[in-house]
């Protein structure tokens, strides 16, 4: 018995010290993706720099689908619906925030606190690029909808790679093997969706909207390396990204 309650001591004390870690690595993870997405920095230096072929391709890509846009208008309602209502920021957001109070009934509390990070921390960091940035929104004549605020990154494209990702990392524990390739289908579809719809629509570059994805990524990347190094310094091992970030969700208690 004397040994038994050595061993639980020390397995808690080691937890504790794995979550404290992990909040650590959360925060430091968040501020770590505004700098360290290379090919994000990359792209930002291009557009800064006003790179010629990059300025060829962002303008060619605006004007012929600005010009479909403006030739199919039943066209340009669907997309229009899909950007300001389906993949709205607001909305996914909402979604998240939704899927996070869940987590937190089921007791998921680490896995909440990284679903909560990983969506604050791209929608403050793609503000914050916007505003150092300062990229103005494509000019068209005749144009078929407007946005408010700077173009660079594509907050939409952004919001639809963080949100996506951890609906994704989250749920596929739960979801049977045999639909999980389906899941990830659908998340990276809308995911290139919103981007599409963006450009086509004329209120971003297509450029931005690269510049949303690889940011996105980068903020999801590192929060997901905060939350695997608390699994392996608390004994949980390592999870196959295929499986979920926790593939103990399915459990009545996923988290000691």
């Amino acid at each position: 018995m004397v040994v038994r309650a050595a061993v639980l001591r020390l397995r808690d004390r080691r937890r504790r010290a794995a979550d404290r870690r992990f909040g650590a690595r959360l925060l430091g993870a968040a501020l770590v993706a505004a700098v360290a997405a290379v090919p994000f920095a990359l792209l930002l230096v291009l557009v800064e720099g006003r790179w010629g072929p990059l300025r060829r391709l962002d303008t060619g890509a605006a004007r012929r689908l600005h010009h479909t846009a403006v030739t199919h208008p039943a066209w340009t309602d669907v997309l229009r619906f899909l950007s300001d209502w389906v993949w709205d920021p607001a909305v996914l957001r909402t979604v998240v925030a939704l899927l996070t109070l869940w987590l937190l009934y089921r007791r998921a509390w680490r896995l909440a606190a990284w679903s909560a990070v990983t969506a604050v921390a791209g929608g403050l960091i793609g503000l914050l690029v916007k505003t150092v940035v300062e990229r103005a929104r494509p000019s068209l004549e005749d144009p078929v909808a407007h946005a408010p605020g700077f173009s660079f990154p594509s907050g939409h494209a952004m919001t639809a790679t963080t949100s996506f990702a951890v609906l994704l990392l989250v749920l596929l524990p739960l979801v049977p093997r045999a639909w999980r390739p389906l899941c990830w289908a659908f998340a990276v579809v809308s995911v290139l969706g919103v981007g599409f719809t963006r450009v086509a629509l004329g209120v971003h570059w297509f450029s931005d909207v690269v510049g949303g994805w690889l940011l996105g990524l980068a903020v999801v990347a590192l929060t997901a390396w905060a939350f695997e190094a608390w699994r392996t310094e608390s004994g949980r091992g390592h999870s196959d990204v295929s499986e979920g970030l926790e593939p103990e969700l399915v459990d009545a208690h996923p988290e000691p």
